[in-house]
């Protein structure tokens, strides 16, 4: 009920605003000589102060005076008499402000909206939150508001937070959690991605010291190995980033799913991606997305090639592959793995200009709101890349 007074109130103040300058009528315009008068006689009052005050002689006065007289006679001369005009109504205009515009108004809501639905204030909403995360996480906060002690409360709002993009709370969040319950792999992997998310993919000193808490928490741990890896990438030290990929690679399952990544990064740092050589020691032939056939991927002459050469020519070789794998994209854009093969690939080689722009070109092939853009967004996220333009 409280609702339809709200309405009628609102609708009734609206048509109020509306009808206002109908119903005052037509007024007749101001009389602009009866201004000038006005305007006239004040001067003449003025000029009487000044003489008074002896800032102007008795001979100026009199010019003066005689001056605004004759305007004053003009102007009321020259006034005509004004019949005035009768008030007009707008009868059609005022019938739809009152009956049809709140007519319209209730039929529209009756289509589009649920006049049966109850009201649901906010309380009501966190007793019964569904599957709406925003009021999951206002609940959460508020438990933890009252109860700051509760590890459990921190360490299940710590993922919320991440994967909602609130990285600066998930950072505490995380923090929280680990000085609650203590340090575990799960909690000191997230907290080192959250890091590194603040720092636009950049594994620093702080999140690398926590990655290596996790591994000698959990010393198989493929993510934390994954991203102490990434951070030698990401210092200039190829050799041993390519090491520490490559040991990873052995110790990674046939069916891993980082697998594919993490050949990427062997291939991209000199060496030769697991299951390319089947003859060579650790090589993975089942690994999926090391198909040699696949855009971008080097071949076994690649590798073999790649074998003899020194770091340079080794260098050299893999950006003119990079360059084959962009121009296949621009024949077929429609290669999700090698779009996302060449922005990484481009920022490995240092190129942030080509990485932005194939950023740009894998997502206008697969737009950002579908999964494999937002995957592309967070690659580039994690490598570095600046987003602002590329969804343009």
């Amino acid at each position: 009920m409280l609702f339809w007074i709200l309405v009628a109130a609102l609708t009734a103040a609206l048509a109020v605003i509306l009808l206002y300058p109908l119903l005052r009528g037509a007024k007749a315009a101001d009389n602009i000589r009866a201004g000038e008068t006005a305007v006239y006689r004040d001067q003449l009052r003025e000029l009487d102060r000044d003489l008074d005050g002896g800032l102007i002689t008795p001979e100026e006065a009199d010019y003066a005076r005689a001056e605004i007289g004759r305007r004053l006679i003009a102007v009321s001369a020259d006034e005509p008499a004004e019949t005035p005009k009768p008030a007009r109504h707008h009868r059609f205009t005022e019938a739809f402000v009152l009956l049809l515009l709140p007519v319209l108004g209730l039929c529209l809501y009756l289509t589009t909206g649920r006049p049966d639905l109850p009201s649901q204030p906010l309380e009501a909403r966190l007793e019964n939150p569904g599957n709406d995360v925003a009021v999951l996480i206002t609940k959460a906060e508020r438990h933890l508001a009252e109860k700051p002690d509760d590890g459990k409360g921190w360490d299940v709002l710590a993922p919320i937070y991440f994967r909602t993009m609130r990285v600066n709370d998930a950072q505490v969040a995380y923090r929280n959690a680990i000085r609650l319950l203590g340090p575990s792999p799960v909690r000191l992997d997230g907290l080192a991605e959250t890091l590194m998310a603040v720092s636009d993919g950049v594994v620093t000193e702080e999140a690398r010291k926590v990655l290596e808490q996790s591994l000698t928490l959990e010393p198989d741990n493929p993510r934390a190995r994954f991203y102490i890896a990434l951070s030698m990438e990401q210092a200039g030290r190829p050799d041993e980033a390519r090491q520490a990929f490559e040991a990873l690679a052995k110790q990674s399952p046939a069916d891993a799913p980082w697998l594919p990544l993490v050949n990427q990064h062997i291939a991209m740092n000199g060496g030769a991606p697991a299951g390319t050589n089947p003859a060579a020691p650790g090589a993975n032939p089942a690994a999926p997305g090391a198909n040699p056939a696949a855009p971008g991927n080097p071949t076994q002459q690649d590798v073999a090639a790649a074998e003899t050469m020194n770091a340079g020519d080794r260098q050299q070789m893999i950006r003119g592959m990079v360059e084959s794998l962009d121009a296949k994209l621009s024949e077929d854009p429609n290669n999700f793995e090698g779009w996302m093969r060449l922005v990484r690939s481009y920022a490995v080689l240092n190129d942030k200009d080509r990485a932005a722009g194939a950023l740009k070109r894998g997502l206008a092939a697969f737009p950002p709101p579908g999964e494999q853009g937002r995957q592309l967004l967070a690659l580039a996220r994690e490598l570095g890349i600046a987003t602002e333009g590329a969804t343009q």
